[in-house]
């Protein structure tokens, strides 16, 4: 049997489809800026694409247990609009939900998250004009706008802002609690986060 990178439900993942997505990276548009192999950066980024196999595979065991398919997929713009919200979600997930059957499953997972009027009423008032319009000059040029808009003419703003927001929150502990319950790394493999193996390196 061939080395492992880890074990995910029960079954393993080999190293060589760590192998396989490296060697894709490589050969792919941005391989200049790919660390060199063999470096602590290199070993890192293994690491992260191991972090990304073992959520897809997670992704595709709970998917088959309730019963997901990827028919009604949301687009991937839909749910990830921006850089702001790749970074929300983490590189890992944002990555994932480039798959149209872990859009289904964000999709289903967070069906029913709503925002109370407190929440929205309570953003507007820490952020008064964030969703204000800006005011059109006769020099053709936009200023911002220095009076905040009453409530009810952003509320749906708001509302799509903060739920959009609240479904990626979500979605990140869900993969992360289910990864933790169903996933095994081998040594060597760890989270690139792990204070415990060598090449992390980050410091505050």
């Amino acid at each position: 049997m061939s080395a492992v990178v880890a074990i995910v439900g029960g079954r393993p993942v080999p190293v060589t489809e760590v192998d396989a997505r490296e060697s894709r990276l490589r050969a792919g548009a941005r391989a200049a800026a790919l660390p060199r192999p063999g470096t602590s950066e290199g070993r890192q980024l293994r690491r992260w694409l191991t972090q990304l196999l073992v959520s897809e595979r997670v992704i595709e065991l709970e998917a088959r247990r309730l019963g997901i398919d990827d028919a009604d997929a949301p687009a991937e713009a839909e749910l990830l609009p921006d850089t702001a919200a790749r970074l929300e979600v983490g590189s890992v997930a944002a990555a994932a939900l480039q798959q149209r059957l872990a859009r289904a499953l964000f999709a289903h997972l967070t069906r029913d998250i709503v925002m109370s009027d407190h929440q929205i009423a309570d953003y507007h008032a820490r952020n008064p004009l964030r969703f204000a319009s800006p005011i059109y000059a006769e020099s053709g040029w936009y200023t911002a706008q220095t009076v905040p808009p009453a409530l009810p003419e952003v509320r749906q703003a708001i509302t799509e802002h903060l739920l959009a927001s609240a479904r990626r929150q979500a979605f990140r502990r869900w993969l992360d609690a289910r990864g933790s319950a169903l996933v095994q790394l081998a040594p060597g493999y760890e989270h690139p986060g792990d204070p415990r193996q060598p090449d992390n390196t980050h410091t505050h």
